[in-house]
């Protein structure tokens, strides 16, 4: 009876060691999902470096090709220097800039008054803002202009582009500081005034008007233009144009301002002697 009593014990220990190791298992199979996946993870958040962004800004400026060859009303970034400026109006000014490799027109870009006393010629710039084109004329609209704090200068002299007129090969030199040499002056009405007041003759004298006035070589006739906010009343350039008859023979600089072909923006006039 002893030994039945004895082996019915020692069955039930086993049995109750069996128990135990299964009730046991599952914390040793439940210990992977302890194991902490979003921290191995962590090293995603490495790539928020600003890297990137510095090297964009570093690559930024484009050189003249590289901005001729960007498409229409994309952003674009030049930097460049300054050869002339319209009035600055509003908290916006136009600039004519020209860099070894070549000219740019911005217009009406934002900036400060302060800065635009700035705005000498041959002054350093940075200019962000769209490339647009307006009858013929390629330009950086809707931009902001900058000043570098250690910029160099450079003051462009002028081509002579007289041959050029009514070529191919002009609009190459789109915006750039040009000299014309050797013209006649034509009438430019049926009233044979030697210039007009705005393109269509509406302005008058005391006011804030353009001079239109022509002038030929070979054989044809080509217009120019003093922008009042370019050259004002005051200035030698506008008087001299008042004071032209037709047949002065003429030399003039300015930049190649484009519409509906060549316009140029005339800053100098001298009657040849």
């Amino acid at each position: 009876m002893k030994k039945i009593i004895a082996m019915l014990l020692a069955l039930t220990m086993v049995l109750a060691f069996a128990g135990c190791a299964k009730t046991e298992a599952p914390a040793t199979t439940a210990a992977p999902e302890t194991t902490a996946a979003p921290a191995t993870e962590a090293p995603t958040e490495a790539p928020e470096t600003e890297a990137p962004a510095t090297e964009a800004a570093e690559a930024a400026a484009m050189t003249h090709e590289e901005y001729m060859a960007a498409e229409l009303d994309t952003e674009v970034t030049v930097e460049t220097y300054v050869q002339a400026t319209q009035s600055w109006w509003d908290g916006k000014i136009t600039i004519y800039c020209q860099s070894p490799d070549g000219a740019y027109f911005a217009y009406n870009v934002a900036c400060s008054e302060e800065d635009a006393a700035k705005l000498v010629p041959g002054t350093k710039v940075a200019i962000t803002g769209f490339k647009g084109e307006w009858s013929g004329e390629v330009e950086i609209m809707d931009g902001t202009v900058t000043i570098p704090a250690d910029g160099d200068t450079f003051v462009a002299e002028a081509l002579d582009v007289t041959e050029l007129l009514g070529t191919e090969e002009l609009i190459a030199h789109q915006n750039e500081r040009v000299a014309f040499t050797g013209m006649t002056v034509e009438a430019c009405n049926d009233a044979g005034d030697a210039f007009q007041y705005n393109w269509d003759g509406s302005g008058a004298e005391g006011s804030d008007s353009d001079l239109y006035f022509n002038a030929s070589v070979g054989g044809n006739t080509y217009t120019f233009v003093i922008e009042y906010y370019l050259c004002n009343a005051e200035s030698e350039a506008y008087k001299a144009v008042q004071a032209l008859k037709v047949g002065d023979v003429i030399n003039m600089e300015g930049f190649l301002y484009w519409y509906e072909g060549a316009q140029p923006h005339i800053t100098s006039v001298t009657v040849a002697e």
